[in-house]
């Protein structure tokens, strides 16, 4: 019970990591809170875990403010924020539109900067708070596609050591760096469900596999916990060894 009683908002946790990690939290006795779009997806996870579900779009500051206003309301505070909601993008720099970019760039490097400002406050009054931001593989290593996605989370990860020193020492702030994994997410960009092309990626990692989404789960709840408390301004790559060196 590695988080008993502390109140954790969790972004795009109706589905994939997001989901996994409410899950998670809740068994380690913490109460959650739930932000997604989703709201049917948001609010099966918050019956799971016994937690609330907000519906909230992250590029949205007033949805955004409303949402995590109602969630520090109902867990009468925040003591960590985990941003998970994000999207994906495989397009090469030449077939990336303008309108693509923005999107994930407003998506994956606005919405956490949006929820970490309006949790801001209720973080402070809690003390000893976390922040875990979820970046990817990608900003360490891009892949042959994906410019604006790998551009976006290379942002989160800057993003995430600039709050780790700004907000030290009261509040300590890391990201994950996560491999592919057979999540809602990626589904809609890469093919994982055939055979061949999944068993072609796992060939490019170390391990010879893709990442679990419980995998990236226990690095989150480690950078929650007070087992990482002398852990700040990481970016940890959580990756079956895709971009180690």
């Amino acid at each position: 019970m590695r988080l008993t009683d502390r109140r954790i908002l969790i972004t795009g946790g109706g589905s994939g990591f997001g989901r996994v990690t409410a899950e998670t939290f809740a068994r380690e006795g913490a109460r959650v809170a739930i932000l997604d779009r989703d709201m049917a997806g948001a609010s099966q996870t918050a019956t799971v875990c016994g937690g609330h579900a907000f519906e909230a779009d992250v590029t949205d500051e007033a949805s955004v403010n409303a949402a995590v206003q109602a969630a520090a309301a109902a867990m009468g505070g925040i003591d960590g924020v985990v941003n998970s909601a994000g999207i994906m993008s495989s397009s090469t720099f030449e077939d990336t539109g303008l309108d693509e970019w923005k999107r994930v760039i407003d998506v994956n490097l606005t919405g956490p900067y949006l929820v970490c400002r309006a949790a801001l406050p209720h973080l402070r009054a809690a003390g000893s708070a976390t922040i875990v931001n979820i970046a990817s593989g990608q900003a360490l290593l891009p892949s042959l596609t994906g410019c604006g996605y790998a551009a976006s989370k290379a942002g989160v990860m800057m993003f995430t050591k600039s709050l780790a020193v700004e907000l030290a020492p009261t509040i300590r702030a890391n990201a994950i760096c996560p491999g592919a994994s057979d999540t809602p997410m990626t589904r809609k960009v890469i093919p994982l469900i055939e055979v061949e092309k999944r068993e072609a990626l796992a060939r490019t990692y170390a391990l010879k596999r893709l990442t679990e989404p419980q995998e990236v789960a226990n690095a989150i709840l480690f950078l929650t916990s007070s087992e990482s408390s002398g852990v700040t301004g990481i970016a940890l790559a959580v990756d079956c060894g895709r971009t180690f060196h």
